[in-house]
């Protein structure tokens, strides 16, 4: 639903001003070129953040506090392996997918401005696919590689520092959210700057 209404929205807002030079077709290069290389990984992430994020870190705090983890440690198991290895393997596979799935219906969402407009699906499509290319799109599902293992990461490592106490998983949940979207805010930054001197 967030990557729909962000291609409808941005497409809207890209209409007005290029309706002004005849040029909304254009409109079709800039969903598509957004959503692929930035609005797609990043928005996905942010809402991975707020989902599983805060999940892993509640799920491990609530170990914590329980003392299941030190059960896991008496029983001879790694915890970390057992524990925070396979959260971060699944956030990692599974990011690059939703990623797609979001820049696919992040396009679509653009399409109704453009159909809207009397430009037919085959036109809009044809113009995406000029201007975005493959060195895009594995750009774009690489930040959401990284992106994963922040987010993955930051929520383990917060529940895993979970203090004893009643508002201690609550404290924990809420630290993994706002360290994993700051993280992938400045991670989207340095991946900016990097493909800009690299050229791509």
């Amino acid at each position: 639903l967030i990557g729909f209404l962000m291609g409808l929205i941005m497409a809207f807002q890209a209409t007005i001003p290029m309706r002004q030079f005849g040029a909304e077709i254009y409109v079709a290069n800039l969903v598509g070129l957004s959503m692929v290389r930035e609005l797609g990984p990043l928005m996905t992430a942010i809402v991975l953040a707020g989902r599983s994020g805060s999940a892993f870190a509640a799920e491990l705090g609530t170990m914590k506090v329980n003392e299941e983890i030190d059960a896991l440690i008496t029983m001879g198991l790694d915890p970390v392996r057992f524990l925070v290895v396979t959260r971060i393997l699944a956030a990692v596979i599974m990011t690059p997918l939703l990623t797609l799935f979001a820049d696919l219906i992040g396009v679509m969402g653009g399409s109704i401005v453009l159909l809207s407009l009397g430009y037919p699906l085959t036109t809009y499509f044809k113009q995406i696919f000029s201007m975005v290319n493959y060195v895009d799109l594995f750009g774009g599902l690489l930040k959401s590689i990284v992106f994963g293992l922040l987010v993955a990461g930051i929520g383990c490592l917060r529940g895993l520092q979970t203090e004893i106490g009643a508002s201690a998983v609550g404290e924990s949940t809420t630290r993994a959210v706002v360290g994993g979207i700051v993280l992938i805010v400045i991670t989207d930054g340095i991946f900016s700057v990097v493909y800009y001197y690299l050229g791509i």
